[in-house]
């Protein structure tokens, strides 16, 4: 197969410029998030981890005796949204039994891709401490470079926490960043060469044998294939799976299903 030059890596990593309705999709994460956490009884909202004002998560209980604690790290190219978006997207794994926990963090330029690394597993290891019970990690684009970092060989996970992870579902991740560094996004992110190579997943080794899936649509960019398919071919422990005809913005609609193939793959004993 023939390999496409690259001559325009802004398009290259535009997701909304070609998908019909891109920004309809954004309004819907809004009102279907803000409906279900006026809906959901269970839950404790902006729980403090860390300093800053963004340090917070929520966290959906279910309605029987909790399996364990999955945690959904939102995208948005680390520029964008926080927690309160994307609270809809707990209902297939609440229906199953799961706790589930929403991080927000800062965002570029505020900040570096490094220090959000931080944040997440300082997140992941405060609910750890509040739920009990085995943990999955989710995340979708940038928040799934995030969930896969936390499993990489220079995890910032503390041990503990860091044996309860039995699946990771990188859903559109991010996970190797040189190419970005070649967008006009490196304006907020920053990011030298050095940097990149640092945060990028793929270069790195895995901690452990955990179970990883790539999760990507069929319909994505061609770079997100890429990134997916990387992960995939780098870590034995990793898995690519392509939902046919999905973009990137409904690849994550599956989650707010009990039933769907990806909170089945997310979920899987």
């Amino acid at each position: 197969m023939t390999e496409t030059l690259i001559t325009d890596w802004d398009d290259a990593y535009a997701n909304a410029a070609h998908i019909p309705g891109a920004s309809g999709y954004v309004e819907r994460w809004e009102d279907d998030s803000e409906a279900f956490r006026k809906s959901w009884m269970e839950k404790d909202l902006d729980i403090v981890y860390g300093d800053g004002a963004r340090h917070r998560f929520d966290i959906f209980h279910p309605e029987r005796k909790s399996k364990g604690l999955v945690i959904f790290v939102h995208g948005g190219y680390w520029m964008k949204f926080d927690k309160s978006k994307w609270s809809h997207f707990s209902a297939g794994p609440l229906a199953r039994g799961w706790t589930t926990c929403l991080p927000s963090y800062d965002l570029a330029p505020d900040v570096r891709i490094a220090d959000i690394t931080r944040q997440i597993a300082a997140a992941i290891s405060r609910a750890a401490a509040r739920v009990a019970g085995p943990i999955r990690l989710t995340g979708h684009s940038a928040g799934g470079h995030l969930v896969t970092r936390m499993v990489c060989e220079d995890s910032l996970l503390p041990p503990e926490v860091l044996a309860r992870i039995e699946r990771v579902v990188s859903i559109s991740g991010l996970h190797d960043l040189r190419p970005l560094r070649n967008t006009s996004m490196n304006d907020a992110f920053r990011m030298s060469e050095d940097d990149a190579i640092a945060e990028s997943p793929a270069l790195k080794k895995p901690v452990s044998d955990c179970p990883v899936v790539a999760w990507v649509g069929g319909a994505e960019r061609p770079e997100f294939l890429r990134q997916s398919r990387l992960l995939a071919d780098a870590w034995p422990s990793a898995a690519y799976e392509e939902e046919a005809e999905r973009h990137h913005f409904d690849v994550i609609d599956g989650l707010k299903s009990p039933d769907s193939r990806l909170t089945s793959t997310l979920l899987a004993s």
